[in-house]
């Protein structure tokens, strides 16, 4: 397949519909359009003197700056150690792919040597798949076959029957892994695939198929490949996904309904009910998909129905999941026990619910969106991967990417520590952790899902900081990860309250640790590659005209 340029890359998101009407013909070069996009994104990152802008974009002060280029090898790291580390890198990831039949499909979870130990760790999961996809469309020698058989194999999944028990689920769920059965005696190569079944708590993953839209939508944009978008086996699977998460029930909330365990976090931690992560995702899901949908047949009531899910989202999200200290202040003097349309308390959230750690956490400057917001229910706990990926889906308004970013520099010893970077702050405790985890003996205090930390989560950090203008925030986070990540084996996650320990059940040479690091390199050499999995600000939807309290704003 050939490489895509720079300048086919780069554009404006604002859901343009991918076609090849739409593509660049072969040999054009950076339109206007694409310098002012470029302008935008790229900046001398090695002699990079930014300071933190309220804008989720970066400034290039000189366009004589500009400098277009694509992929990116790994071989002009910060420092030897960081090319030999890429080096390193490669070699693992080739080590961990999975082949059906000669074709790769994926890549295994972690790479074991000891077949009695694999567990389910010899799988391909979809969440995990996803920047090993992204590693793979960023590099100068482009892979993209991988990631479009991957697509393929995991829509054809989906059509499959899935029953639990004497239950069938929903006909747009996504599998949350997959693996390949190798049957000698008829000498065949098959795949079986976990709706959720075989995972721990047998909670379906709601995260499989947002994963799937983005993953999709970044393939499209990377190789201008439309015909696989545009196939009836991809369509049909991306509107079973939509009619899933878009039928009607009782919600008065525009946000998806979740039970524990359905997402990254997929053991008991307390994020039932509408956690940030799931709703980030699935706002940029339906971003992206309104991009790939063709408006034949029932797609254009679907993009209808998109746009006003899209509208109402972002006005929820930007209102009710977002704290800082000013708001902090206004919840901790908050009325309770409202009525009628002119509530200000709208969720009857009891100010007393408040955890003490918060009002030492919250700095003057910075905020974040907050885990998880339903009646009489706020989970303050700080939750990297939503808040990342509502500036990456720009579900988070200019001003709010940008405190999101200052919360990270204001907290870093809380956020970072040693080894990037936590999922969750601050972790359970005591009779909390009793009762939210059900006394999880995998999930103790700064373990694991519980205040452990991650170093697949760079990625997600380098492309905020990229796109918030401060990239040496995830410069100084990559140096970290530098100094150990590849001498402990590429480990799982990290334990303590920095980071400083490898996590006591922690698998080596973890596939998205590995990938994860790559993405974060091949993004900070060349910033273009955001573009890959980042979006533009949404013009086109309407802003809904709705006013709020004073008491409520930010």
């Amino acid at each position: 397949m050939s490489q895509a340029s720079a300048s086919e890359i780069a554009g404006d998101d604002s859901d343009r519909k991918y076609s090849p009407e739409n593509s660049p013909s072969e040999g054009t070069g950076v339109t206007e359009s694409d310098s002012e996009s470029w302008k935008n994104v790229i900046r001398d990152i090695p002699n990079i003197r930014l300071k933190p802008s309220p804008s989720v974009v970066m400034n290039v002060e000189n366009e004589n700056h500009l400098e277009v280029q694509t992929g990116g090898s790994g071989k002009t790291g910060s420092s030897e150690n960081g090319s030999a580390m890429m080096d390193e890198a490669w070699e693992q990831v080739r080590k961990s792919y999975v082949t059906l039949n000669g074709w790769a499909v994926g890549t295994v979870a972690a790479i074991t040597e000891n077949e009695t130990e694999t567990l389910n760790y010899d799988q391909v999961f979809v969440r995990d798949f996803v920047p090993c996809a992204l590693a793979s469309l960023m590099k100068t020698d482009r892979d993209a076959t991988i990631v479009k058989n991957f697509l393929l194999k995991t829509v054809y999944l989906q059509g499959w029957e899935k029953r639990i028990d004497n239950f069938t689920l929903g006909k747009g769920v996504m599998p949350a892994s997959f693996k390949v059965i190798k049957d000698p005696d008829r000498q065949k190569e098959y795949l079986r695939a976990d709706f959720g079944g075989s995972a721990i708590g047998r909670v379906a993953p709601v995260d499989s198929g947002f994963w799937w839209i983005i993953l999709l939508r970044s393939y499209t944009k990377c190789t201008h490949d439309y015909t696989l978008a545009d196939s009836p086996l991809v369509q049909r699977g991306i509107k079973l996904i939509l009619n899933l998460c878009l039928c009607d029930g009782f919600d008065t909330f525009p946000t998806l309904l979740c039970a524990d365990g359905c997402s990254m976090i997929d053991r008991r931690m307390g994020i039932y009910g509408y956690p940030i992560e799931i709703q980030a995702l699935f706002y940029f899901a339906l971003r992206c998909a309104k991009q790939l949908l063709k408006p034949e047949h029932d797609g254009k009531e679907l993009i209808e129905r998109i746009d006003k899910r899209i509208t109402a989202l972002s006005y929820h999200i930007q209102n009710y999941y977002w704290l800082d200290f000013t708001q902090l202040n206004n919840i901790y003097r908050y009325k309770t026990e409202e009525y009628s349309h002119t509530a200000v308390n709208k969720f009857n959230v009891i100010p007393e619910s408040i955890p003490d750690w918060l009002f030492e956490f919250m700095p003057l400057r910075g905020g974040y969106f907050v885990g998880n917001v339903s009646p009489a229910r706020m989970d303050f706990r700080w939750f990297l991967l939503g808040n990342c990926i509502a500036i990456l889906s720009c579900l988070a308004t200019p001003a709010q990417a940008s405190a999101v970013m200052d919360l990270i520099e204001e907290r870093w010893a809380d956020l970072i520590g040693e080894m990037p970077l936590k999922i969750v702050y601050p972790a359970l405790e005591g009779h909390e952790w009793r009762n939210v985890t059900g006394c999880d003996p995998k999930n103790t205090r700064w373990s694991y899902h519980n205040g452990g930390s991650w170093p697949v989560l760079l990625w997600l950090l380098t492309a905020a900081s990229i796109k918030t203008g401060r990239p040496q925030i995830a410069k100084k986070a990559i140096e970290l990860v530098e100094q150990r990540l590849a001498k402990d084996g590429w480990p799982e996650y990290y334990d303590g309250i920095t980071g400083r320990y490898v996590g006591k059940q922690a698998r080596k040479y973890q596939t998205w640790s590995i990938t994860g690091y790559l993405v974060a390199k091949l993004m900070i050499e060349n910033p273009s590659n955001l573009l890959i999995i980042s979006l533009d600000e949404d013009k086109k939807t309407a802003r809904p005209r709705l006013t709020r309290s004073t008491s409520s704003t930010f």
